[in-house]
């Protein structure tokens, strides 16, 4: 079985206002500990993470503790959001169509296709290993949506305040065939452009 650890980042920094430059708080960079806990006990072939800062500093500490490198995959960045596009009202119109964007901004589908293309590339190529991805909310949503397709709004909502949040889906070949929740940190989102 190939397992992937999906890690959604640590509470960022939404003062910063450049997406892929964002940093993590300073209450967000000391809940990075509780990852580097979570996956001390569990061997670690491989790491891979979103190009945005924000998830890759999550996911730093326990690839650095079991001597793994990160690798960059830009196909794994959250969605592109646009102006004021992070409300509840947006939030269900693009779970509820998800060829819906704002002008400026990026389709549901468009998100899960890169994601999926990039999940599957890690399947195909660390085949019985344990990787940790380091992700983003929507990003990571809609991978949960491409493989249960009843995962929608309110599974969206659920894990919106969830900064960081770890789950596992066990893969046989590129069929999930498991799907456990490891740690759940409960953070109230503040709205910033993307998650």
């Amino acid at each position: 079985m190939t397992n992937i650890y999906f890690v959604r980042h640590a509470q960022p920094d939404y003062s910063c206002t450049d997406a892929a430059l964002r940093p993590l708080t300073e209450e967000g960079v000391r809940d990075t500990l509780m990852v580097v806990e979570a996956m001390r006990d569990i061997h670690l072939d491989y790491a891979i993470s979103s190009p945005y800062k924000r998830s890759y500093d999550t996911i730093k500490q326990a690839a650095d503790e079991h001597g793994l490198e990160i690798d960059i995959d830009e196909r794994l960045h959250e969605r592109i959001s646009g102006v004021n596009s992070n409300n509840q009202e947006m939030f269900r119109r693009r779970w509820a169509d998800l060829d819906f964007c704002e002008s400026d901004g990026e389709c549901l589908r468009s998100v899960m296709n890169r994601n999926i293309a990039a999940l599957n590339d890690i399947l195909d190529n660390h085949e019985g290993e344990n990787v940790m991805v380091g992700t983003h909310g929507t990003a990571l949503s809609t991978i949960l949506h491409y493989y249960d397709n009843s995962f929608g709004a309110d599974d969206f909502m659920r894990i919106i305040d969830f900064m960081p949040y770890i789950i596992r889906l066990g893969f046989e070949g590129r069929e999930c065939v498991e799907k456990e929740e490891i740690l759940i940190v409960k953070k109230e989102f503040k709205g910033g452009k993307n998650h």
